[in-house]
């Protein structure tokens, strides 16, 4: 506690001021702290990290419902995606995939207690704005959804809420992290149930961290530019050995040995998009998967969790895909 009490050697009107002095001091303090406090409630690259980190570990499930949404909370689920259509619905549908009906988003944010997800259009600021008002707690620009851009994607930055994105190579994670992403994912190939994008990407960009790791300040300005990434964020690769954001698996996890794969390969967590509800047993795959991600190196475990689960999602063969089916290629 502060000593107020007047020195002998003060007058009346010197301890008058220097009390009006510390009042006034620790109401500017006071203030300066609220501010602050304040600036991290309003999106500070710290609080929207922090809440990517605290999913670490763990499943988040795309659901279309209330129904759909209990389930995934039940079986584990840190977080799930409200959506009208999993993505291998909206592949089958074509035409174009736009935001959610406000109200399937409503529903599922009252159905459940864990954080609620929710896709917009590449570059669609309006729905971006509409689901930050709603109070989702994360966005994802999705390329799953139909860009309304085609070549710009959303400064995250200036969004309260944050941002996850999807990425196939270190140059595209960290162009979105750029723009203000919290979080990334693989791409993928979604709605396919072929996990083989997902792995290909992961390769991709945990060998590429290696590469920035290795390379000498000098080079880092040259890797910058043939990647098109931001110098700041090489360096901070390069100090930190591994990215500044959590990346999570995506794009056709259908298996709990899926999940296990992924976590193997240096997944922080996993998407499940249609490999649960497209499965003939959704509440058993849910929960075996999340079992799977959290015990990915107990393959006996995950003997036990694979059996009995019935028929997984029918996947697709990527050689089938081309041109506008491909849904990774969206955006770069």
């Amino acid at each position: 506690m502060i000593n107020v009490n007047t020195p002998n050697w003060m007058g009346k009107k010197q301890s008058n001021w220097l009390l009006s002095f510390l009042s006034f001091f620790c109401m500017i303090g006071s203030i300066l702290l609220l501010e602050r406090k304040m600036n991290k409630k309003i999106g500070s690259d710290t609080v929207k990290r922090g809440m990517a980190q605290m999913q670490k570990g763990g499943v988040i499930m795309d659901v279309v419902n209330a129904e759909q949404a209990k389930i995934a909370e039940a079986a584990g689920a840190v977080a799930v995606m409200a959506l009208e259509r999993v993505p291998s619905d909206i592949r089958a549908a074509g035409g174009v995939a736009r935001m959610a009906d406000p109200t399937i988003v409503e529903q599922v944010m009252k159905a459940v207690t864990i954080p609620v997800m929710a896709k917009a259009r590449i570059g669609h600021i309006a729905e971006a704005r509409i689901l930050e008002a709603m109070g989702v707690d994360y966005i994802d620009e999705s390329e799953v959804l139909t860009p309304a851009d085609d070549e710009f994607h959303l400064l995250k930055s200036q969004y309260t809420v944050p941002f996850v994105c999807g990425c196939r190579d270190l140059g595209e994670a960290l162009r979105r992290i750029g723009e203000g992403a919290s979080m990334l994912r693989t791409k993928g190939e979604p709605g396919t149930g072929n996990i083989v994008e997902a792995v290909r990407h992961m390769r991709m960009v945990q060998a590429q961290v290696r590469d920035v790791v290795a390379t000498s300040d000098d080079e880092l300005m040259v890797v910058a530019r043939d990647m098109g990434a931001p110098y700041e964020l090489l360096k901070q690769i390069k100090d930190l050995g591994k990215l500044p954001v959590v990346n999570f698996a995506a794009g056709g996890i259908a298996t709990p040995a899926d999940a296990a794969l992924m976590m193997s390969l240096g997944a922080d967590g996993v998407f499940v998009g249609s490999g649960i509800f497209k499965s003939n047993s959704p509440e058993k795959f849910a929960r075996a998967i999340v079992q799977a991600t959290t015990h990915f190196e107990d393959y006996k475990m995950i003997v036990e969790l694979s059996k009995g689960l019935g028929e997984p999602m029918r996947g697709i063969e990527m050689k089938n895909l081309s041109g506008s089916d491909r849904m990774q290629d969206r955006s770069q």
